[in-house]
């Protein structure tokens, strides 16, 4: 099928316009039918989204269903997918329908509501497949309009603050990638990603008290997009936005956020950083790695002494991206088969989990730890479904969770032993504090008169969390179901890295040499 992807990328941007322009008053029926036509939408986005998966020939390790057309002031509107970025497509048409399904509690401005997800998902798959720089640029960060929006108009008390904190942090670090994309360009002449992937920037290196220093343009790029992906992640110590983001943000806006809005800065290394600047990479590898070590091993003890339980949860999204970090930057088949893994799987899981923290704040109106307990003598159903997604969370082998991080620690295990030795212990901090926030929530005794009376899921939370249970034992049981895909195109961007640093250093030892 011709422009298949752009079919997919704009249906829901389709169906945010209809809701603009159709649908009037903000009665109950106006309510329901915004919702409805959201759903309906983001569902036929994700049947649509199959017919990629199902044309994709993985085996193919260049760029597939390639649209390409004349757009504005000489640019070109270029869309495509590969092994690297199709299951990041697939992720996100998954999870909006569940998203739209949990917000049916949204009672205010429903239809402004559904219009900023709709948007949001055609700005997120938009990111996924752009194939031009400008392209890129715009989709990026467009989809901070509507994220921003979410938190500061259906968020929390403190919602104005955590909004300004999400959009100024992203935004300020987007900038340098903007001034390092017209320099790009300035020396290629082409705003074509395939084009500037095989395109070898300028480097220089040069000796400071006997040691060898690569700098020059490529070292500096490379750090201009770092600014942004390592935001994006968040990696420490530019991750303070997202606990206070998740906080505020209504349920849906920090399934979102969880599940794909943080995965665009691990796409972006995999794209970009790595790709386009491999000599600035290699350069910067140990300072990545001993950062995500630190994010890892930070950010699981922060998570222990926290009262509110997004907040928690948030940090362990932080956690788990230094994994995905320490696996890009190891670049070898096992650690970057093992990122793309545990950016999925994370998806699934970190999205279920701030969906079961939205269970019972519908309930309760309130996440703090505190407020509960005992709730597996109401709610069973919730209680069985709690348990599964925090063991997943801990990384128990037969969930996804394990397959990623067992990948990642594998991959890293050949590049520094050190590095690999410390991030372990962050799997003994996720269980210390996944297992401390279950047993506070939901076991023991019934004590709070408030708890007595909170009824256990209905049929429709159990129906937005079957899929993702689904999916999150089947890529446990199952992983080749991504690895297959994802494979063949790791392993030519691991060769295309090797290459990459090998005929640089060639180059550095030639220019010494004369």
């Amino acid at each position: 099928m011709d422009n298949l992807l752009s079919i997919v990328t704009f249906i829901p941007a389709v169906a945010a316009l209809i809701l603009a322009l159709f649908l009037r008053g903000d009665d109950e029926a106006a309510k329901r039918n915004a919702k409805w036509v959201a759903l309906l939408a983001t569902s036929i986005t994700f049947l649509v989204s199959l017919f990629i998966l199902s044309g994709f020939d993985a085996s193919d390790t260049g760029f597939q269903m390639v649209e390409e057309r004349p757009w504005l002031m000489g640019l070109t509107y270029k869309m495509g997918v590969d092994g690297i970025s199709i299951l990041f497509v697939m992720l996100t048409t998954f999870m909006m329908p569940l998203t739209i399904a949990a917000s049916w509690s949204v009672d205010t401005r429903v239809k402004e509501y559904m219009i900023a997800f709709l948007l949001l998902e055609t700005l997120m798959l938009g990111v996924f497949m752009a194939l031009d720089l400008v392209l890129f640029y715009l989709f990026f960060e467009a989809g901070l309009i509507p994220m921003f929006l979410i938190i500061g108009i259906w968020g929390g008390a403190n919602r104005i603050y955590a909004s300004f904190k999400f959009f100024l942090y992203t935004f300020l670090g987007s900038v340098l990638m903007l001034v390092a994309m017209v320099a790009m360009y300035a020396q290629a002449d082409s705003t074509d990603i395939p084009t500037l992937m095989n395109h070898s920037f300028d480097f220089t290196t040069f000796s400071i008290l006997g040691v060898q220093v690569v700098g020059g343009l490529q070292t500096l790029l490379f750090l201009a997009f770092f600014a942004s992906f390592a935001v994006k992640m968040p990696m420490w110590p530019v991750h303070t936005w997202l606990p206070d983001a998740h906080v505020q943000a209504p349920t849906a806006g920090s399934v979102v956020l969880a599940a794909i809005l943080l995965k665009m800065g691990g796409y972006g290394f995999l794209r970009f950083s790595l790709p386009m600047f491999p000599v600035g990479a290699d350069v910067l590898t140990p300072l990545v790695l001993w950062m995500s070590v630190i994010a890892i091993v930070y950010t699981s003890l922060v998570a222990m002494v926290q009262e509110d339980m997004k907040k928690l949860i948030a940090y362990s999204s932080v956690a788990h991206m230094g994994y995905v970090t320490m696996g890009i930057f190891a670049a070898n088949q096992q650690g970057v088969d093992g990122a793309i893994f545990q950016m999925i799987s994370h998806g699934f899981i970190s999205g279920a989990l701030f969906l079961c923290v939205g269970v019972i704040y519908d309930r309760m109106h309130t996440r703090e730890i505190d407020a509960y307990g005992g709730l597996v003598n109401r709610m069973p159903a919730y209680a069985l479904i709690f348990m599964f997604f925090t063991m997943a969370n801990v990384g128990l082998p037969g969930t996804s969770g394990f397959v990623g991080e067992f990948l990642t620690l594998m991959g890293i295990f050949k590049v520094n032993t050190w590095v690999a030795v410390v991030a372990t212990s962050g799997v003994i901090f996720s269980a210390a504090y996944a297992l401390w926030l279950y047993r506070r929530v939901v076991m023991g005794d019934l004590i709070k008169e408030s708890l007595k009376t909170i009824g256990d899921m209905t049929s429709r939370e159990k129906a937005i969390f079957a899929p993702l249970v689904f999916m999150t034992i089947l890529l446990g049981v199952y992983p080749s179901l991504v690895t297959d895909i994802i494979g063949p195109s790791v392993e030519a961007f691991v060769h295309n890295y090797e290459t990459a640093l090998h005929d640089a250093g060639s180059a550095a030892a030639t220019a010494q040499s004369h």
